[in-house]
């Protein structure tokens, strides 16, 4: 319980006891092409469902100290649609300070519901005041949107900040509407392929945007060992092991690809588990055991599925077979 609790504690301590010169020296210089592992944060809350902003920001840090280089937030996996504007400006604002003099890009999510763009325009000045890398959206537009709509959609987010756009595209978007989309809005860094078949449209996607855009993926790595293959730029998975991702890429890259391949491994058999996410994160121990995790589609708790002993299982599971591999 004691190294749980150390645990913890340095987790939430935040940047400036834990950076080294080396991090302040990275900080320090030009941002580049988005590269890696940028994971989904998740929302946690207070046993009354409020606004855990230390343990939200303390993604932020746990990327730092595991060398992720970015992390996202709101977007599906955290339960964007239950977040009030008060609660996103709130939770973006805690992480952005925790970003600050690190290395950690801190992607913004800015879709509003409905489309609204008065509430995205306000996301999106709000982030570029506090120093966000980026700004991601996905099509919140009504049912039926055309592709002209959607594509003015993504010239109004680009219009409204000098910030890089990340382009996240889902449901039907073909790579026609991708492509014109990132000709029509000159800030555009990074297509999230998440429509159709991305393993077979990363070719066209590159051919049609000139490779001027980072291509990742999506859909909680299930197919990464191939996206690695076809040399996909990076990923957006779920929170929990996300450092594991960063070192299999790493790993990959390195040309050491057993070792990649055996890490991932691991990955995806602690991943099959029902429920370790959210409870991956209180099973680490940098969440506390009666946090709640705001979920799509209702916010609902998911964790009220999870009995005692499911805990126990997970909690066993990552002692045993995942903590040795993982870097904090």
């Amino acid at each position: 319980m004691e190294t749980l609790n150390a645990s913890r504690r340095a987790f939430l301590a935040g940047g400036a006891a834990i950076l080294s010169s080396a991090i302040n020296d990275a900080a320090a210089a030009p941002r580049q092409r988005m590269r890696g592992i940028y994971p989904i944060a998740q929302t946690p809350c207070t046993p009354d469902n409020k606004l855990d902003l230390a343990h939200l920001a303390g993604q932020v840090t746990f990327c730092t100290r595991a060398r992720v280089p970015g992390v996202v937030w709101p977007q599906l996996a955290s339960g964007w649609i239950t977040l009030s504007e008060a609660e996103r400006l709130s939770g973006a604002e805690a992480m952005l300070a925790a970003a600050k003099g690190s290395p950690t890009d801190v992607v913004i999510g800015v879709q509003a519901p409905n489309g609204d763009r008065a509430v995205s325009k306000r996301l999106i000045r709000h982030a570029a005041d506090h120093g966000a890398s980026a700004v991601i959206a996905l099509v919140s537009l009504p049912a039926g949107a055309s592709d002209a709509q959607i594509v003015d959609y993504y010239k109004a987010i680009g219009d409204a900040s000098s910030l890089p756009v990340v382009v996240q595209a889902t449901g039907q978007m073909s790579v026609d509407l991708v492509a014109d989309i990132c000709s029509k809005v000159p800030t555009v860094a990074c297509i999230k392929d998440e429509a159709g078949e991305p393993l077979e449209r990363i070719g066209a996607i590159r051919k049609r945007t000139g490779g001027r855009v980072s291509v990742f993926a999506g859909r909680a790595a299930h197919t990464f060992i191939n996206e690695l293959h076809e040399d996909f730029d990076g990923n957006c998975p779920a929170f929990t092991l996300c450092d594991m991702l960063q070192r299999t890429f790493e790993l990959w890259h390195a040309g050491r690809r057993q070792q990649a391949f055996d890490m991932y491994g691991r990955y995806a058999a602690f991943m099959t588990i029902p429920n370790v996410d959210p409870y991956g994160m209180i099973a680490r121990g940098f969440f506390p055991e009666n946090a709640r995790i705001r979920v799509m589609p209702n916010g609902k708790d998911r964790m009220a599925a999870l009995s005692d002993a499911d805990k126990k299982f997970i909690r066993e599971v990552y002692g045993q077979f995942i903590k040795p591999y993982t870097t904090i």
